[in-house]
């Protein structure tokens, strides 16, 4: 009898071990298991590897996806909340410099000037008469800074992500030679991978909103440190002839349930008297946001840990999961985005036969990034810790400080350039 027909004469089906199996419906529990490891191996043969896994799909993971891919790396892009739609109701918004600005344009995500609005100048207010004013054409620089919508510059990365065929949005991390974290401040990853992360609360809630002007803003971005420890800043929207502000009020945790509830009239009423009516009378046209203000700083940046099968994952910090600042220079952003500029740069340069995930390289990131971030942390630190204290001395110390910083030439330009992410001057 031939072994092409069994079963009465029906044709048999073949199982991976070469030996017969029963017609559809008459297969045994063992024929089963067998043909659904075979499939289980096929599956996994067709899937897609990775040389790197982001985990965050916020401004600086999709930004660093972008610049890898661009370096020919392909990576998984873990997104867990999904593709949404960014809330009408978002009042974020960032102070974006020069480099973050190059480094946006280089990935075709820079968004258009109605939502990224230059600033030329910035006037920053102490609470007796102090005072300090920046401007854009001592710098011979097109701008101060840009207040970018946040949602329209998570519009314009998720495109971008989206047509990069080397990019892949996950739900869930996958196996890849270097995992990134950018996670924000409340990584679980980090947790995960044991990262301690050193926090000091400065006492301070951050109150988020945005305001219609009687007046047109300039493009002037405004800050006062007021004699009762809060920060007031208005940044300017909507384009050169806009007349809103994105405001972000720093206050005292002890007044912040007061505001958040308070309704819009005296709300409102009370920013125009901190803000000196510079911009006439305000109008409340969003929500209100708040979060707790803090300077943190992981202990570890990069690292490597065992895995369940035996091997070594390799790993890297960016972005507010390794730091935060205050955000009274509006700083935060762009400390971030030169994280993973820093990171793409060395991968990229790395040689052919080293893995993205060589330590030698993740440990150059970290030094490189942490030497940038010392000298600004701690200035950012020194000027919240002084503007917090009431007491009259150094009240008067600080404004005295601020008229002599006005006055300093040569080191204000270079505060300037380095906020702003300028090169220093050529000499002449």
């Amino acid at each position: 009898m031939s072994l092409a027909f069994v079963c009465k004469g029906r044709p048999a089906s073949f199982g991976t071990c070469g030996r017969a199996l029963p017609r559809r419906g008459f297969c045994t529990l063992a024929d089963r298991v067998r043909r659904a490891s075979y499939n289980s191996r096929m599956a996994q043969s067709f899937e897609r590897s990775f040389d790197v896994c982001i985990r965050g799909a916020g401004i600086v993971g999709r930004t660093l996806a972008l610049l890898l891919a661009r370096e020919r790396l392909s990576v998984a892009l873990v997104d867990t909340a999904g593709s949404r739609a960014p809330s009408h109701s978002d009042v974020r918004a960032y102070a974006m410099n020069t480099a973050s600005r190059t480094l946006l344009e280089s990935v075709r995500s820079w968004p258009d000037p109605e939502h990224a609005t230059a600033v030329l100048q910035m006037q920053v207010h102490g609470d007796q008469g102090g005072a300090v004013t920046f401007d854009a054409g001592r710098q011979h620089a097109e701008a101060m800074a840009w207040i970018v919508d946040v949602p329209a510059l998570e519009r314009r990365l998720a495109d971008a992500t989206r047509f990069q065929p080397l990019v892949d949005v996950v739900k869930e991390p996958v196996a890849a030679p270097l995992t990134v974290v950018c996670e924000g401040r409340a990584s679980s990853s980090r947790a995960e991978f044991g990262v301690e992360f050193d926090v000091t609360p400065y006492g301070q809630t951050a109150i988020a909103t945005r305001l219609r002007c009687e007046r047109p803003h300039s493009q002037i971005a405004r800050q006062w440190f007021t004699a009762d420890g809060s920060i007031l800043a208005f940044l300017p929207l909507e384009g050169d002839q806009g007349n809103s502000v994105a405001v972000v009020w720093s206050i005292p945790h002890d007044q912040a349930q007061h505001w958040l509830q308070s309704d819009d009239a005296p709300f409102v009423q009370k920013l125009q008297e901190l803000s000196e009516y510079s911009l006439g009378t305000l109008e409340s046209i969003a929500p209100r946001a708040s979060w707790p203000l803090q300077q943190a700083q992981a202990r570890r940046w990069c690292g490597d840990m065992a895995t369940a099968d035996g091997h070594r994952q390799h790993w890297a910090l960016a972005g507010d999961a390794a730091h935060t600042v205050h955000p009274l220079a509006g700083q935060g952003l762009n400390i971030g985005l030169g994280d993973v500029a820093a990171l793409a740069r060395i991968l990229g340069e790395r040689q052919g036969w080293r893995s993205v995930g060589d330590m030698r390289l993740l440990r150059q990131y970290e030094r490189e990034r942490k030497s940038a971030l010392l000298p600004l942390g701690a200035t950012m630190d020194a000027l919240q810790q002084l503007f917090a204290r009431r007491e009259s001395p150094l009240q008067t110390l600080r404004n005295w400080g601020m008229r002599g910083f006005e006055m300093s030439g040569p080191f204000k330009e270079w505060v300037a350039r380095q906020a702003m992410g300028l090169q220093p001057p050529p000499r002449p």
